[in-house]
């Protein structure tokens, strides 16, 4: 790791100084503001802490097992593209991007299966199979999706709301939607079949909303798949990951592992560079945090600094739940099993107020089977399977002590795939580790151990969440899951794309 100041702020080869950028960070939504930021002339630094790149997309490489742990569904693959092409690539130059069909299956407690995908005849026969009686609530609530999408993704993720002004113009569009209802109350309007509520509303979970409390509008999640698919990344998602790496290096800039940012560095209400945990100081013309706010606020910015994003108001916002997250790979293969699977618990509602509102610890849960080997056998040994299993549970203002419970609890989890998908699994496994709460705090700066930053619910979105410009410090910018316009790749990586229109050129600075 470099230790002085001087290595990091050297000038160009041509003796020019350029304006420097320290991007805090490097998933999704930090790797994609580095490449905009290069693109836009400026030298940049990522600061990782960990010994990869990746953040919640860091790889996990054991027993010759390969595991993302986190992000695994690819949509909207044009914003991945876009970032190509501002480096005069393209994506295909260095990411096999395979459609995946169907998308995935969710599997009922009572043994009834729901195979989602993006062909409007087989989907139309999937909602058939289970209640004929919704099809026509089907076909509206399509309909209605497209038209959350036209406006939710295609306008509102795409521009920024600086003024409460701005985000109250908003509202009557929304609520002539019907986005201001909860995702699962609006779905309910369109289908009787308790099943079909559960299967077309349980997305808000993907990007940390409970579907009881967010607002309609993640409904545009539906028609987002059907219009670009859902993908799966040859290699992994962590192949994403090292291709923005390569992307950052080709434009001249760098990206440097085990330097931990202990504070951001404020001068007359400037954000002036970064301190790392070693005490090594970094100036900067402009400081972009691809950290969690809470963390940001909280830890990195001194509290002199801080206005609206107050220690007291960070701590009452509500957050998203947390994750217990086993990887585990087989020595045998499980062909039956797709891509993506929800296996899905006896309770939905109930199980959904416990982990959310409780903050209680259920001993039912319901699960997201990930098996990246039903697309890439690369990523086992031959004849074997790699797997994660997802698990919602509270985030870390619950009373549960994951050091001394996570064991038996990730035997349940065992026990509960062998009786659905997994026969034999106790047997199978060959290589094994789990993440929970407290790995997402400490390892990952989660504020809670929270998974997505805050929830995304009505009143903490757009003008509500951490803003992408910072209220509080001027040259300070927020990308990734807790700012607008939040969580999942494509809401990351949008985080990033609006900075264009806020960080000015770089030859504007000197």
């Amino acid at each position: 790791m470099l230790t002085t100041v001087e290595q990091l702020t050297r000038p160009t080869v041509d003796g020019e100084r350029r304006a420097h950028a320290v991007v805090i960070g490097s998933g999704f939504g930090g790797l994609a503001a580095a490449v905009r930021l290069g693109a836009k002339g400026y030298r940049v630094t990522v600061l990782e802490k960990l010994d990869g790149p990746g953040g919640r997309a860091y790889v996990f490489k054991q027993e010759g097992f390969t595991f993302d742990s986190g992000p695994t569904i690819v949509t909207a693959p044009w914003l991945l593209e876009e970032l190509w092409t501002l480096c005069c690539k393209s994506l295909a130059d260095d990411i096999e991007l395979k459609s995946l069909s169907p998308f995935y299956d969710v599997r009922f407690d009572d043994g009834s299966i729901f195979t989602a995908s993006g062909d409007p005849v087989a989907m139309r026969a999937q909602v058939a199979a289970l209640s004929p009686g919704d099809l026509d609530g089907f076909d509206r609530f399509m309909r209605q999706s497209k038209k959350i999408f036209d406006y939710g993704f295609t306008e509102l993720a795409n521009k920024t709301f600086p003024t409460l002004g701005k985000m109250l113009r908003a509202v009557p569009r929304i609520i002539a939607l019907g986005g201001h209802r909860t995702a699962y109350g609006f779905v309910s309007s369109f289908f009787r079949d308790p099943r079909l509520r559960v299967a077309m509303s349980f997305h808000p979970l993907l990007i940390g909303g409970n579907p009881l409390s967010v607002p309609a509008m993640f409904c545009l999640i539906h028609h987002l798949e059907r219009k670009w698919g859902v993908h799966f990344a040859m290699g992994g998602t962590g192949e994403l990951v090292k291709g923005l790496v390569g992307l950052i290096q080709g434009q001249g800039n760098v990206v440097r592992y085990n330097c931990e940012v202990s504070q951001i560095l404020v001068e007359h209400g400037h954000a002036t560079g970064v301190a790392l945990a070693d005490s090594t100081r970094i100036p900067a013309d402009i400081v972009v945090s691809n950290a969690d706010a809470a963390w940001t606020y909280n830890e990195l910015l001194p509290t002199t600094a801080r206005k609206r994003w107050t220690r007291r108001k960070l701590e009452k916002t509500k957050y998203s739940m947390g994750l217990f997250v086993w990887y585990f790979g087989t020595k045998r293969k499980y062909p039956d099993v797709r891509h993506h699977t929800m296996v899905l618990g006896p309770r939905y509602g109930e199980l959904l107020t416990d982990i959310f509102k409780r903050k209680h610890l259920a001993d039912d849960f319901s699960i997201y089977v990930h098996r990246p080997t039903a697309t890439d056998p690369a990523l086992a040994p031959p004849g074997c399977d790699t797997f994660y299993a997802l698990v919602p549970v509270p985030h870390l203002d619950a009373d549960v002590d994951w050091k001394t419970h996570a064991e038996t609890y990730r035997q349940s989890v065992q026990r509960r795939l062998e009786e659905t998908i997994l026969p034999g699994l106790g047997d199978a496994v060959i290589s094994s580790r789990y993440v929970t709460p407290d790995d997402f705090e400490v390892r990952l700066s989660s504020y809670k151990g929270a998974g997505f930053g805050p929830e995304p619910l009505l009143l903490q979105s757009a003008w509500f969440r951490p803003h992408n410009r910072s209220e509080e410090v001027d040259g300070l910018y927020m990308v990734g899951a807790s700012t607008h316009p939040g969580a999942g790749i494509p809401g990351v990586i949008t985080s990033a794309r609006l900075l264009d229109d806020m960080v000015p050129h770089a030859h504007e600075l000197v």
